[in-house]
This record gives C-alpha cells, sequence and structure tokens, in this order.
C-alpha cells in the first residue's frame, strides 16, 4: 500500500509539473536558465553587469542571455528569435562580429539588405566605408574591432526601429558590451546614439563629444551611410575617430 501511495504522488507531482510547463508555454516563455540559483539572489544579480531588471527573473525570456559566459554562449540563447515582430521578414538574424576581447567596439543601427543577406554587419557600401575608416584611418584590421547593431533584424525596407524591437533587442546588446567590456564604444548614427544614450539630443550635438556608458566612454558619430550623402562631413568623422585613438592611447592598459 506504501509503495502504491508513492507511485500515486509521483503521478501527482508529475502531472503538476506538465501543467506548469503548459502554463509557461502559454506566457510566452521560451528559455530558461540552466544552472543553480541557490546562491544568487535577485537584488545581488540587479547590481552585476548591464542587464538590469531581467536577470533575477527565473522566467524571463533573458535570463539564459544574462548568464552567458562568452558571445558563441550569448548567440545561442538568443536562438532563432520570435521576441518581436521583426522575425518573419529576415534571412539571417545579424549578430555581430569581430574581435571578442576588441578595445573599439562600433555600434550601428540596424542590419540592411546585404548584411541581412550576408549575416553580418556593415557589409554593404556603408560597410565599406567603415572598413576604410577602421584599415586606412585607424591603421587597425576590421578583426582588430567589434562591430554590432542596436538590433539583430532588418526592418522592412530599411525603415527606423520601432520601440518595441529595441526594448526586445536592447539586452543582448547590453551582454555584447558586457562580455566584451572594449575602451570605447562608437556609436554610429542618430539612432545608435539617441539609443546608447537614452536622448532625444540630435546627433549634431551629441557626435564629438565624450559621453558614458556605463562607465565605457562612448563617443557618437556620424553613421557611415549619411557620410556616403554627405562626403563633405568625412573631416567631421575624422576628428572624432581621432578623439577615439588618443583615448585609445592614453588610457591605461
Amino acid at each position: 500500500m506504501a509503495q502504491q501511495s508513492e507511485r500515486e504522488e509521483l503521478r501527482m507531482v508529475v502531472a503538476s509539473l506538465r501543467r506548469h510547463v503548459r502554463w509557461i508555454e502559454r506566457a510566452g516563455v521560451r528559455v530558461l536558465p540552466r544552472g543553480q540559483f541557490v546562491d544568487n539572489k535577485p537584488e545581488e544579480m540587479a547590481e552585476r553587469g548591464l542587464l538590469r531588471g531581467v536577470e533575477g527573473d527565473l522566467f524571463s525570456d533573458y535570463a539564459a542571455a544574462y548568464r552567458a559566459k562568452t558571445l558563441e554562449e550569448l548567440r545561442g540563447a538568443i536562438g532563432d528569435c520570435h521576441r518581436c515582430k521583426l522575425w518573419p521578414g529576415r534571412t539571417h538574424l545579424v549578430f555581430g562580429v569581430g574581435n571578442p576581447h576588441a578595445d573599439i567596439m562600433f555600434v550601428g543601427e540596424g542590419p540592411g539588405r546585404d548584411e541581412d543577406l550576408q549575416g553580418e554587419p556593415f557589409v554593404g557600401r556603408a560597410g565599406q566605408l567603415l572598413t576604410d575608416i577602421i584599415n586606412k584611418g585607424m591603421g587597425l584590421k576590421r578583426e582588430d574591432v567589434y562591430i554590432a547593431n542596436v538590433i539583430k533584424c532588418r526592418p522592412p525596407d530599411n525603415r527606423n526601429p520601432e520601440p518595441d524591437e529595441v526594448e526586445s533587442c536592447e539586452p543582448f546588446l547590453k551582454k555584447q558590451i558586457e562580455l566584451i567590456r572594449p575602451q570605447v564604444i562608437v556609436a554610429l548614427g542618430k539612432f545608435a546614439v539617441q539609443s546608447l544614450l537614452k536622448s532625444k539630443e540630435p546627433i549634431t550635438r551629441l557626435r564629438g563629444i565624450w559621453h558614458d556608458y556605463h562607465g565605457i566612454k562612448l563617443m557618437p558619430t556620424f553613421h557611415p551611410a549619411y557620410l556616403l550623402r554627405n562626403p563633405g562631413d568625412k573631416k567631421l568623422v575624422w576628428e572624432d575617430i581621432k578623439k577615439v585613438l588618443k583615448e585609445l592611447r592614453t588610457s591605461p592598459v
């Protein structure tokens, strides 16, 4: 009788767990973090890193991303992302590329047509100009730096990303920055600058001036696509890049 009672109790526990899993799925949760949580108090976890507000939630869709220790793990945590309305129109999710320990991180707006097709940021005409800035202007190789975007999927017709789309992708960009921990972030263009700095100021007022992003120095400058339309402003970007190079030379190792 005791053995039968134990089996019945186990059956009830399993049934309860199944109901709970179905409830989680209906709530839209796709990823549960692995590991132990005994030593990770939410109030302590909230003080670490950039992913404030989601890391302490066991059932957050971003919990696995928060716990990622490498860029590869972060990419795996993102998975075949359906977290916003952009996913049906993408060819490839554009995660980022470059040195995972880069001193300089470039952050743009989002993938365009060429980026969506190739799955790599800044590979079109604007990307070629950015590569020239890195190679010819800074004396670096593209693989020496890290390049990413505010959002990971191409918006329809290359429109500006909408607030809910930015909100869905922001934890991933924050985690990328946290893992790379660059000395300097170069924010490319109005949208990237305003998204990172949470500012509505025009880029003409923000560029060329050092800003702080969670303890990392951030330099706003014009987007390479803007320079293709306004080549006369290349000299302004060069002024910004020279400030970045000077900062890297004078920063303690």
